[in-house]
């Protein structure tokens, strides 16, 4: 498995389906390119993700990418906000999926970024780095505030942001991260759902309550032939 899609595959939302391929999942972090003390640190957070239950990885899952915007895996959340601008972000990147041969569910968020490195794990290198270069210093906030949250997931977005040969400085960046507001917290949840904009249609919340991420976690973007 492409070290792209591996850290797609462990950043997206844990559904039941996951513990099915733990085998393969185990497998894939044998990365031949990646130092071994990364390696070790991978394998480390799959056989902790493997053992715990789905309900408990589920959990932590939404108590870290969907309690407040900080964390957030919708890339353009970090860069628009709830402006304008972020609509045509969204047209130009399923654009941008569609001129090299990809669709997408009517559901799925083009920025969502698990989705992005399964698209880019299909694409050249030149064009790898040049994707990630562009989302570095969202991934590198990203790597910040999780490690000083003391997140597990902080090691899948250090990786990205080595896969990008990035220079960001991550010391620099945990101490912004350290300064930062925590917007996780119930007070401050209860103050962003007072503010939040009811949304309809794609965007609208899942009947069962799960974020509108992706599908199976081995799921792959439906190439379509372009005329």
């Amino acid at each position: 498995m492409n070290v792209l899609k591996l850290i797609g595959v462990l950043l997206d939302y844990p559904q039941d389906e996951l513990w099915q391929h733990g085998g393969e999942l185990l497998d894939a972090v044998n990365v031949p390119n990646l130092p071994v003390a990364r390696r070790t640190e991978l394998a480390a957070f799959v056989q902790d993700l493997l053992d715990m239950d789905s309900l408990a990885a589920q959990d932590r899952w939404l108590q870290t990418f969907d309690r407040g915007r900080s964390m957030s895996l919708l890339l353009f959340e970090h860069i628009h906000g709830e402006s304008r601008d972020r609509g045509q972000a969204m047209v130009d990147l399923i654009e941008a999926y569609r001129r090299q041969g990809f669709d997408l569910a009517a559901r799925e968020l083009p920025d969502y970024l698990p989705l992005v490195l399964e698209f880019l794990a299909q694409r050249p290198q030149n064009e790898v780095q040049d994707w990630l270069a562009h989302i570095g210093h969202i991934v590198g906030m990203l790597a910040a505030r999780a490690g000083e949250r003391g997140s597990p997931y902080r090691v899948l977005f250090e990786l990205l942001l080595e896969l990008a040969d990035g220079k960001l400085d991550l010391t620099a960046l945990r101490l912004r991260a350290s300064e930062e507001p925590r917007d996780d917290t119930a007070e401050a949840m209860d103050r962003l759902w007072q503010e939040e904009m009811v949304r309809f249609g794609a965007q609208a919340p899942a009947d069962d309550c799960r974020p509108a991420t992706r599908g199976a976690p081995f799921s792959t973007v439906t190439p379509q032939v372009q005329p």
